[in-house]
């Protein structure tokens, strides 16, 4: 699942709502307000005799991103992403996902502003455990998926975190585009419209980003890192699928856990092929660290299934500027009337699914 998934924590309005408990929003707070005191302006960092040489060096190629972001990307120039915090922690928030154990269908949460999202974020490692095990005793599927970082959408000014400062320059760059993008618009409880916009920013900001430093090795290295990243989700997209196939069949709930049952040990198995593949790559290998649910395939359409579209309008808008001024315009729409107007920009794509049991070389393609 993709690396980064959106978790507005709103301020201290948001203690009205009467969507969730009192409790899980002061959470919320006290985590967000304890970023923004642990973040010092990165300048302060790059002159503090004390701070590691090769943290300053991430920290002023961060700052030359920044820059390309809002000069050449049209994203916004303001102070996210001007100051750094160290955390002292693997991942800023871990975000709890369940759905039902025949299903596919996740459970919603709803939140002021951000809407009703597919997953509910803790700060603390625990308190998300506790909250899943709740959850599993409903017969529910659940899992927690660590986050490296997350957008405020504007309201605060969010900084560069420790949880993603080791990342490829490649990759900080993805992160830092994708989230300034969920700045320049945002559709309240679409999480697929809000996550496939960012991610189209997002591909086509390092895209420009690699051939400006004009590095062949950084642009050979992404080439190979995009090339396994579709394999993986292709792989994820048809087992979901599979999957959906499974439950939707007019049979009992005991042969419904046998067909479940079997595509879990399918997919693992089509993994390890698909590393083969890979010269024994493991990046992917977490994804299967835990047991395999029906909460694993929750978010994979989220962040990609309506690329296609967003890069179709851009190619008919022909510049940033006007993209992003119709991808506002969509984002005030209904749901319903925004996915229609999208939709008309659907290009035809033809795909050769993987066949269970084995990786069908087409399909990466």
């Amino acid at each position: 699942m993709r690396y980064f998934i959106l978790f507005l924590v709103v301020s201290i309005f948001s203690l009205i709502s009467g969507c969730t408990s009192i409790g899980y929003f002061a959470q919320a707070a006290q985590g967000q307000f304890s970023l923004l005191y642990r973040a010092k302006p990165i300048n302060s960092w790059l002159t503090n005799p004390e701070a590691d040489e090769k943290l300053k060096e991430k920290l002023r190629r961060i700052q030359e991103i920044r820059q390309f972001a809002a000069r050449e990307l049209g994203l916004p120039n303001n102070a996210s992403y001007t100051s750094y915090a160290d955390l002292n922690r693997q991942f800023v928030v871990w975000n709890v996902v369940a759905t039902p154990e025949l299903s596919l269908v996740p459970l919603k949460w709803c939140f002021p502003v951000a809407g009703c999202v597919d997953y509910r974020g803790y700060y603390d490692k625990h308190t998300a455990q506790n909250f899943a095990d709740e959850l599993n005793k409903k017969g529910m599927d659940v899992r927690i998926s660590g986050v490296p970082a997350y957008s405020t959408l504007g309201y605060f000014n969010d900084p560069v975190l420790s949880t993603f400062i080791h990342y490829s320059e490649p990759e900080l760059a993805r992160l830092i585009f994708h989230e300034l993008a969920h700045q320049v618009a945002y559709a309240s409880g679409d999480s697929t419209f809000n996550e496939s916009f960012a991610t189209t920013i997002e591909e086509i900001g390092v895209s420009r980003w690699l051939a400006a430093r004009g590095d062949d090795n950084l642009i050979a290295n992404n080439g190979l890192f995009q090339s396994r990243r579709k394999d993986f989700l292709n792989l994820l997209h048809t087992y979901r699928f599979k999957f959906e196939e499974v439950y939707r069949k007019p049979i009992s709930d005991d042969l419904k856990r046998q067909g479940k049952k079997e595509l879990i040990r399918l997919i693992k198995s089509d993994y390890d092929l698909l590393k083969q593949t890979w010269d024994g790559y493991a990046g992917y290998d977490r994804w299967f660290d835990e047991p395999v649910s029906n909460a694993h395939f929750v978010l994979i359409a989220t962040y990609h299934e309506l690329v296609p579209e967003f890069k179709a309008l851009l190619a008919e808008k022909g510049n940033l500027k006007d993209f992003y001024r119709e991808v506002i315009d969509l984002a005030a729409m209904n749901a319903k009337a925004r996915r229609k107007a999208l939709q008309r920009h659907t290009p035809v794509v033809h795909q050769t699914p993987i066949k269970s049991g084995r990786i069908d070389a087409a399909a990466s393609q």
